[in-house]
């Protein structure tokens, strides 16, 4: 079994790995269109996983609530940003930009959340729990990487 921490951390080092690859592209490239679907799709599934199965826990506790909701505010920052970067031609120096906006705020927050929100919630989650909450985070990821298609979609009609 995987622990919810270790869960969310093997993630964060995927999405290092992935940045890192990005940042190693240039232009319009079919690798660099890959790794960024590939990107976009696990850190979208991540982020609303987590949501769902870990900060939905911390919010639960009145002294989780701001940890929470301050890494749930930055994944709609970062979110804003992904999809700026769908919008952006690919080979314009805007979408690079772009992308090292990107790369630093999501090396913060996963900083952040590895350093001092995984802290505060083993306080919360009892090490009894943890496989539990991490068996739960990898069914709630292949969940919503089926729905990133469909959710976009709504967005864009709204």
């Amino acid at each position: 079994m995987t622990s919810i921490y270790d869960a969310i951390k093997r993630d964060h080092d995927r999405h290092r790995d992935l940045m890192d690859r990005i940042a190693d592209t240039s232009g319009d490239s079919e690798t660099r269109r890959k790794l960024w679907r590939e990107f976009y799709q696990d850190v979208k599934s991540h982020a609303a996983a987590e949501e769902e199965t870990f900060y939905s826990k911390l919010i639960s506790e009145t002294w989780g609530q701001d940890a929470a909701r301050h890494s749930v505010h930055e994944h709609q920052q970062l979110d804003d940003l992904m999809e700026e970067l769908n919008a952006t031609d690919m080979s314009s120096p805007a979408w690079l930009a772009t992308f090292k906006t990107l790369e630093h705020d999501y090396h913060h927050h996963m900083d952040e959340e590895e350093n001092d929100v995984f802290a505060r919630a083993r306080e919360v989650i009892g090490e009894e729990h943890n496989d539990a909450f991490g068996q739960r985070f990898h069914k709630r990821k292949a969940q919503e990487v089926e729905l990133i298609d469909d959710k976009l979609a709504d967005s864009l009609e709204d």
